[in-house]
């Protein structure tokens, strides 16, 4: 067969480039304005952009380049999808994923009064803690399974929003594109975020973005298409925030980064 098989010095070559950058790639998030949100087994809150690296990142955040016209700059969290998967094992729920979910989605946002500290893996950003341990805090005699997975999942959505945050001290943001079989599977939790975040969010129907932004940028480096920045993202579901669920949030917040002071740093 070796006669049917050109060369490999003939084949196209093309550098790495990290999962992170791919998936901003794929989900259409190349702008200052527009940021992708990202759970799989870990988290993440990514800007990409054509331009220079800024002159101030904040300490919770980290910054590197994806070509030689493009950066990126965001955080990322240790426990994401892994940490709702843990829960699931632990308090035997995995036979019904569309019960866990219903229950969440009929309770009130903090309703349970409990602090989760989601850091069994060590923390990323912002703190950087890598033996941070997590915690629940507040727990009571009426506290059930379905109390605790809840305030996991709005934990979560409160790192994030600490993400969030710093990212705006550097970049505007406007819109957040959510990707990541984490919240495909578990739309509450991606509503959650929403009202966290006090923002809409939009999953698109694009459910490789990784795979498809490596593949968009190979086409971009071979002249195949003009621009990564002019590829439209497939539409999906959009999620709106609510108001009410926001104001709650916002002082559940306070309260869980009061815990998170005391205890990770």
């Amino acid at each position: 067969y070796a006669g049917r098989w050109k060369p490999l010095k003939t084949a196209g070559w093309f550098p790495a480039i990290g999962d992170g950058a791919a998936n901003n790639i794929g989900a259409g998030c190349v702008v200052k304005e527009k940021a992708a949100l990202m759970i799989g087994t870990s988290g993440a809150m990514r800007v990409a952009f054509e331009g220079e690296i800024p002159r101030k990142i904040p300490a919770g955040l980290w910054c590197y380049r994806i070509d030689r016209k493009r950066v990126i700059i965001g955080g990322a969290l240790s426990d994401g999808g892994g940490l709702y998967r843990w829960l699931k094992d632990n308090f035997r729920l995995n036979e019904d994923d569309d019960h866990t979910e219903e229950e969440i989605g009929k309770r009130q946002p903090d309703a349970h009064g409990l602090t989760f500290l989601p850091f069994l893996a060590g923390e990323r950003s912002t703190g950087y803690h890598e033996a941070a341990n997590g915690a629940v805090l507040g727990l009571k005699s009426a506290t059930d399974t379905i109390d605790i997975v809840q305030a996991a999942l709005e934990a979560v959505a409160y790192r994030f929003a600490e993400i969030f945050d710093q990212l705006n001290d550097v970049l505007k943001i406007r819109e957040i594109i959510a990707s990541g079989g984490a919240l495909r599977a578990s739309p509450v939790w991606t509503q959650i975020i929403a009202d966290v975040l006090a923002r809409d969010l939009s999953l698109p129907d694009t459910r490789e973005a990784s795979s498809r932004g490596a593949v968009l940028l190979a086409l971009e480096m071979l002249g195949k298409i003009e621009s990564i920045e002019r590829q439209e993202t497939p539409k999906g579901r959009e999620f709106k925030f609510d108001k009410k669920r926001n104001l709650i949030y916002k002082k559940a917040r306070e309260r869980h980064r009061h815990f998170y002071e005391l205890l990770c740093k």
